[in-house]
């Protein structure tokens, strides 16, 4: 083998931070599904396990592109949208949700042939979206301090959780039915009780840059990733108490949980996917995979065992959803 050749070997196994490796071994690479002439952002993704279809919001594009991922292809592609941000499939009642940022609406599309079902004006920055399947709810952060709720049965908008500012990443706390809300213009999370809507706890931070959220539900913690500097923060979720903090890559704008394995995994458009290995509680970094500048949002879905990272086009590839396995 020529040099230059095991130099490139090598370094597709390991890249250094902080005068430290990581190998790679965490995550490998299955497959990378073209999505076609997509240029520019690349926003959130939703999935329908039931035909194993992956849905991607092509943000600059106004479209969402209906991947099939049995035959690693885009099967259908949705133009009915006004820059596309957050997406959410109701299995319930097989409905697709796309939160649009451009005019503040969100469409509904019939999942079974994509058909336009209904549109609800909400408001300026219609943004992340989250599906309770068995309350059959939807919820979307939108406008300068709201969630609304909807009714997914009548489409209909049944109430506004108020916010004193515009929530970034925010998820459902199933088993104590509560909202975990990151709101960085105010420096806070905030914590909402969901059958009320009541704001019950706003946890004070030193930080406006907190933006992905995911929750540690073996350890009881809330995790936010801080853009500047790029760290990982764990909050308990009992009562807000900073519980540790370390370094992770840099521009990052999606954070899951993978219980199965003790792993968090945060996909940075630094051009990284990080994978920190959650065990007893403990947080320690134990993988930095090279991906592509730009690509920082991510899907990881436990039930196909894969994290999917949106990838924007470069002059030497296409726009693509590549396909990570966590190994072992």
């Amino acid at each position: 083998m020529k040099l230059a050749t095991l130099c490139l070997a090598l370094a597709a196994l390991v890249a250094p931070v902080g005068g430290q490796a990581y190998a790679q071994g965490a995550l490998v690479l299955d497959a990378k599904i073209q999505l076609g002439e997509v240029r520019g952002r690349i926003d959130h993704m939703a999935i329908d396990l039931g035909r194993r279809r992956l849905f991607v919001a092509e943000l600059e594009n106004d479209s969402v592109a209906v991947v099939d991922l049995e035959a690693r292809k885009v099967a259908h592609v949705i133009s009915n949208a006004r820059t596309p941000q957050g997406l959410g499939y109701l299995p319930a009642n097989d409905t697709l949700y796309v939160a649009n940022g451009g005019d503040g609406a969100l469409r509904i599309f019939a999942g079974n042939d994509y058909r336009h079902l209904e549109t609800i004006p909400l408001g300026d920055d219609a943004d992340n979206v989250r599906v309770d399947n068995a309350a059959k709810q939807v919820l979307v952060s939108y406008g300068d301090g709201a969630i609304a709720v909807i009714d997914a049965t009548t489409r209909k908008k049944i109430s506004d959780i108020a916010l004193a500012s515009h929530p970034e990443s925010f998820q459902l706390d199933r088993r104590m039915n509560r909202l975990f809300i990151n709101e960085p213009k105010r420096q806070v999370i905030t914590v909402v009780e969901r059958d009320t809507g009541q704001v019950t706890a706003a946890w004070k931070i030193r930080n406006n840059s907190n933006f992905p959220m995911t929750l540690n539900e073996a350890s009881g913690h809330v995790l936010v990733v801080y853009r500047n500097p790029a760290q990982i923060a764990v909050f308990a979720a009992s009562n807000g108490s900073t519980e540790t903090s370390l370094e992770t890559c840099g521009d990052a704008d999606d954070m899951f949980t993978d219980a199965k394995r003790s792993r968090v995994y945060v996909s940075c458009g630094e051009g990284f996917v990080d994978v920190f290995d959650t065990r007893d509680g403990k947080y320690q970094r134990v993988g930095h995979l090279l991906t592509v500048p730009g690509a920082r949002t991510s899907l990881f879905v436990p039930e196909l065992d894969r994290l999917f990272l949106a990838v924007r086009a470069t002059a030497q590839e296409p726009a693509a959803i590549w396909v990570f396995r966590p190994m072992p």
